[in-house]
């Protein structure tokens, strides 16, 4: 009996110093939970040639952060975000410049942005006749 006491309370000693930590006040911190699992405006943008991106297989790629201060592999990253905010995040609102001439080749270009736009999950694939057309939209975010 004497045993079965020093085992009862060693394995309550041993549970109480494994588990303690995870109860209480230390599991309901307020302040120690991220406030979302996502950063709040961060991209990547594929091109290749092709008629969709399930078709296509991306002949580049770049990253384009908007949280804090832009960043990223896109080659400007500032234009990008600031085109980007000026529109709402509305990636059909960039407009084509109506001063560049493009020939009428049928070479498609596919577009697509996949990641977080300002907290909300954003997919987008756009097709371009072919590479003239994707250069003539004023904005900077497709030109990588």
């Amino acid at each position: 009996m004497r045993n079965t006491a020093r085992w009862a309370a060693t394995l309550g000693l041993t549970a109480g110093a494994l588990c303690g930590p995870l109860t209480g006040a230390t599991l309901a911190a307020p302040g120690s939970a991220p406030a979302s699992l996502y950063a709040p405006s961060a991209l990547v943008l594929t091109t290749g040639h092709g008629e969709t991106a399930a078709g296509v297989t991306p002949e580049r790629a770049v990253t384009l952060d908007c949280s804090t201060r832009p960043t990223g592999t896109h080659p400007a990253p500032a234009a990008a975000c600031a085109e980007l905010r000026s529109v709402g995040g509305d990636f059909d609102a960039l407009n084509s410049r109506v001063d560049v001439l493009c020939t009428r080749e049928w070479d498609p270009v596919v577009v697509t942005v996949a990641g977080v736009w300002q907290g909300q999950r954003v997919s987008y694939e756009r097709t371009f006749a072919n590479e003239c057309v994707k250069s003539s939209y004023e904005s900077s975010l497709f030109a990588f």
